[in-house]
C-alpha cells in the first residue's frame, strides 16, 4: 500500500514541479520548448542527479519515458491556465511541500537499498528533494531557493534523518515512511506560514 501511495505522490509531485517551473519559464519569456525542458529538468533533475552520483541505473526517466511526456504536458497545460495560477498559489505551495518530502524519502530509499552509509543516504534524499529546484533557478538566472534563508534543504535533511533513524530502530516501514513525511511536511508548511528562516551570513568589507 505504501508503495502505491508513494508512487501516487511522486506523480503529483513531478506534475506540480513541472507546472511551477513553467511559470518560472514564463517569467523569463521562454518559448514553448524551453517551458517543456525546464519543466522536465525541474521535476526529474533531482532524481537523475542522485542516480548519476550513486551509479544507480537506469535513470528514472529512461526506465519510464512516460514521465517526460507527463512533465511536458503539465508544463504546456500551465500556459493555458496561467491567468488562473495566482489564485492557486497556496495549493501549489502545498503540493511543492509534498513533493519535497516525497522526493526526499524516495531518494533515501534508493540509497538505502544500495546499502550505502547513513550520511550518504540522507544526502541522497536531500539531492532528490532539492536539486531540481536548484537547476530551475540556475537556468532562470536566479539565486536558488536552496541557498537562501528559507527553510527548504533543512526540511529535506530532517525528513531524511527521521526516515533513516526509524529504519535503524527497526520500526515498521509504512509507519516510518508516513511519520517522516508528515513531520517534514508540517515543518515546511509552518516555515511558510510563520516565515521561519535559517540564520544569514552577512559579510561587510568595512569590517577590515
Amino acid at each position: 500500500m505504501s508503495v502505491l501511495i508513494l508512487h501516487a505522490l511522486y506523480i503529483i509531485a513531478i506534475t506540480a514541479e513541472a507546472m511551477t517551473a513553467a511559470l518560472a519559464a514564463g517569467r523569463r519569456s521562454m518559448d514553448w520548448v524551453g517551458v517543456c525542458l525546464l519543466g522536465a529538468v525541474t521535476a526529474l533533475g533531482g532524481g537523475s542527479m542522485r542516480d548519476v552520483l550513486l551509479g544507480h541505473y537506469p535513470l528514472v526517466w529512461v526506465a519510464h519515458p512516460e514521465y517526460l511526456l507527463l512533465t511536458a504536458a503539465a508544463a504546456l497545460a500551465t500556459i493555458a491556465i496561467a491567468r488562473f495560477m495566482q489564485r492557486l498559489k497556496r495549493l501549489f505551495l502545498f503540493l511543492d511541500a509534498i513533493g519535497l518530502v516525497a522526493f526526499t524519502v524516495i531518494g533515501c530509499n534508493v540509497a538505502m537499498e544500495m546499502g550505502l552509509p547513513v550520511l550518504v543516504v540522507i544526502v541522497a534524499g536531500m539531492i532528490t528533494g532539492c536539486l531540481g529546484g536548484v537547476l530551475r533557478d540556475i537556468l532562470c538566472n536566479e539565486i536558488p531557493l536552496l541557498f537562501r534563508s528559507e527553510l527548504y534543504a533543512s526540511v529535506a535533511v530532517v525528513t531524511g534523518a527521521l526516515f533513516v533513524a526509524g529504519h535503524k530502530l527497526g520500526l515498521p516501514h509504512d509507519a516510518v515512511l508516513f511519520a517522516s513525511m508528515a513531520i517534514g511536511l508540517a515543518m515546511r508548511l509552518l516555515a511558510l506560514r510563520y516565515s521561519w528562516n535559517m540564520p544569514k551570513f552577512v559579510y561587510n568589507e568595512e569590517w577590515h
